[in-house]
């Protein structure tokens, strides 16, 4: 989990719990991703502001620390980069919040390993065809 070669699509992973990033990174492991994990929003920005990064799929808690919750970034990268795949994931539903973009997916808490899988899929498709 760590820098990802240029060409190669990334899932971000921005999660404050260290074992739920830590699971949700495995999981994207077992894709073809190259897997970047962060703690906040400000550090996902900073990542996909890099032009040597290639990000494909956003994964996003809707509560992180900091002045940026995960739906201002999940709205920020919709805006900025609007061909990352945007998945936000909370244990309140969210699915009726204003807030949410139009395109993201929501992914309640608990997540299956297996919807973060077919997620990653749609988004590494995507990324190969652009």
């Amino acid at each position: 989990m760590g820098q990802a070669l240029p060409d190669c699509p990334v899932a971000l992973v921005v999660e404050d719990d260290d074992a739920v990033r830590n699971l949700a990174a495995a999981v994207l492991e077992e894709t073809d991703l190259e897997v970047i994990a962060c703690a906040s929003a400000e550090d996902a920005i900073s990542v996909l502001e890099s032009r040597n990064v290639n990000v494909a799929l956003l994964f996003a808690d809707i509560r992180l620390p900091g002045p940026m919750d995960g739906l201002s970034l999940a709205r920020t990268v919709e805006d900025r980069w609007p061909d990352v795949r945007v998945v936000v994931t909370s244990g309140e539903d969210a699915r009726g919040d204003a807030r949410l973009p139009k395109e993201a997916v929501f992914m309640r808490k608990p997540w299956r390993a297996l919807d973060v899988l077919v997620q990653a899929e749609h988004a590494t498709l995507a990324a190969r065809a652009a």
